[in-house]
């Protein structure tokens, strides 16, 4: 039996939850990852400036349904006015919770304000989330980063900041803004933030097995880990851990399953997005697809395949070569 993770109203087995991720995590990601045991989602990043002037792009990244429970809507802006009214607005779906991103990295959301620039003005970042708190009926929790280089790694007090401000629970992104993705994250780092706060710490970076989340519980002492990159093409990784996390034997996908897995991903992808031509969504399948083969036999020329995904039907065709290219090559399950 799981022990639980909570923070204001909001609880979940304490394995591990899906990390918000821009251009990936969508509704179809989520609901896969959550089949497979991920214990919570949080939305792709929402501007709260374009929900506030009516884009519907925004207004779509904030449904919820069901199936994807508990789940929090992230926004990200850097002006507290735009950023409280956007928090009322998103009342309207009942998020489990509101995720304040204060940790993108990316040029075109730092250039206005936002995300892990934040980190450069702690005093502004804390009226966000006051606004933001006096406008959400639901907890709010803040996910950032170290800091903006290894000149100013102002973890420790950026997260003090934001309790003092009202975040019910705070993620932390184990590198800094100039890191990006690149080097190692520091679980150090995270473990001091934890040591140096009473609200719940959610620890992020580098969990790619289960055997990464069950060290950075141990190393970190974090409450909660939260799983990104490492899940990509491998959903199977939240039931290793919660496997892990009760122990008992991991259930390692066969390569009939990742197969399957990948097809039902790509249904999922068309299902989810009805109001797109069924040629746009495949494309938006083809990364997810190529994904499923990382690190197997011959997969080189199968992801560029999937690279040039038309239809499902390609799709089915291309799982199938795959697998017979398996067994004739003498793979065998591990």
């Amino acid at each position: 039996m799981h022990q639980i993770f909570s923070f204001g109203s909001v609880s979940m087995p304490r394995t591990a939850m899906l990390a918000p991720m821009a251009g990936v995590a969508d509704r179809a990601y989520r609901l896969l990852c959550r089949s497979f045991g991920a214990a919570a989602a949080v939305s792709e990043m929402v501007s709260a400036k374009g929900l506030c002037y009516g884009d519907k792009g925004s207004a779509e990244l904030c449904a919820i349904t069901p199936e994807e429970r508990p789940m929090g809507i992230q926004l990200f802006g850097s002006e507290p006015e735009f950023m409280a009214r956007a928090a009322a607005m998103v009342q309207q779906y009942q998020p489990d919770w509101i995720d304040i991103n204060m940790g993108c990295p990316v040029h075109k959301v730092i250039a206005t304000g936002s995300g892990s620039a934040l980190m450069r003005n702690p005093s502004l970042a804390q009226e966000i989330v006051r606004a933001v708190c006096r406008e959400s009926s639901v907890p709010v929790t803040v996910k950032f980063r170290l800091g903006w280089d290894d000149t100013c790694r102002n973890a420790v007090p950026f997260a003090q900041a934001m309790e003092d401000a009202g975040a019910a629970a705070i993620a932390v992104h184990g590198r800094t803004k100039a890191q990006l993705y690149s080097g190692n994250a520091d679980w150090d780092a995270i473990r001091e933030v934890k040591q140096h706060v009473s609200i719940p710490v959610i620890g992020n970076g580098d969990i790619r097995t289960a055997a990464d989340c069950c060290a950075m519980y141990e190393q970190t002492g974090c409450d909660m880990v939260m799983v990104g990159r490492g899940s990509y093409g491998n959903p199977f990784l939240f039931r290793e851990i919660a496997a892990a996390m009760d122990g008992a034997p991991a259930m390692l996908p066969t390569l009939q399953e990742r197969m399957d897995t990948m097809l039902r991903h790509v249904r999922l992808i068309l299902e989810c997005n009805p109001q797109k031509p069924p040629e746009v969504a495949i494309r938006e399948a083809r990364k997810h697809a190529a994904w499923y083969m990382t690190g197997m036999r011959g997969a080189a020329q199968f992801r560029n395949r999937c690279y040039h995904l038309e239809s499902y039907a390609q799709a089915e065709q291309l799982a199938e070569d795959f697998l017979r290219m398996q067994e004739e090559d003498g793979y065998h399950e591990a």
